[in-house]
């Protein structure tokens, strides 16, 4: 399997230029990262085949969406035995509102990212959904004022 120290120049403008426009052509794409059409698909289908690229999404504006608000919600469970920690994961995937669930190291088990459309919609999400899932402990909660930076390109250009 590759890995991203095997792609070679090509291959990381290729990635560049999807992942700020997923909808491009293949011949468009060719013409930008400078090579044959032919090419350009094979190296594309590589990537796709070894896992670089999982996927193309549109990204919906999550305030048109009806979704202004992230909050921001450090989860504490009782235990983090192995078994816990896997019951609140497969809970916490149902509930449509969370974003992102990640395992911390630290004070808190879970960092979470749940968008909302203002604080009473949270306060419906925290009471029917988060203080229910299995094992949580503490809820710690708070509303981003303002997004300052948020990406969705990771770096892939040659490094140095």
């Amino acid at each position: 399997m590759k890995n991203f120290a095997d792609l070679d120049r090509s291959d990381r403008k290729i990635l560049h230029e999807l992942q700020n426009d997923g909808r491009l052509t293949n011949t468009a794409l060719a013409a930008r990262v400078n090579l044959s059409e032919s090419a350009c698909l094979r190296r594309t289908r590589n990537l796709e085949a070894s896992g670089f690229i999982r996927g193309y999404v549109g990204l919906v504006d999550q305030a048109r969406a009806g979704y202004p608000d992230n909050v921001l919600v450090q989860i504490t469970l009782h235990s983090q035995q192995r078994d816990d920690l896997l019951a609140f994961e497969e809970a916490v995937r149902h509930v449509p509102e969370v974003m992102e669930c990640y395992l911390m190291s630290g004070e808190a088990d879970y960092l979470l990212r749940v968008i909302v459309r203002d604080a009473p919609d949270y306060e419906r999400v925290y009471s029917r959904h988060l203080t229910g899932l299995p094992g949580v402990s503490r809820v710690h909660s708070s509303f981003t004022l303002r997004t300052v930076i948020k990406k969705t390109e990771l770096p892939v250009r040659s490094a140095g």
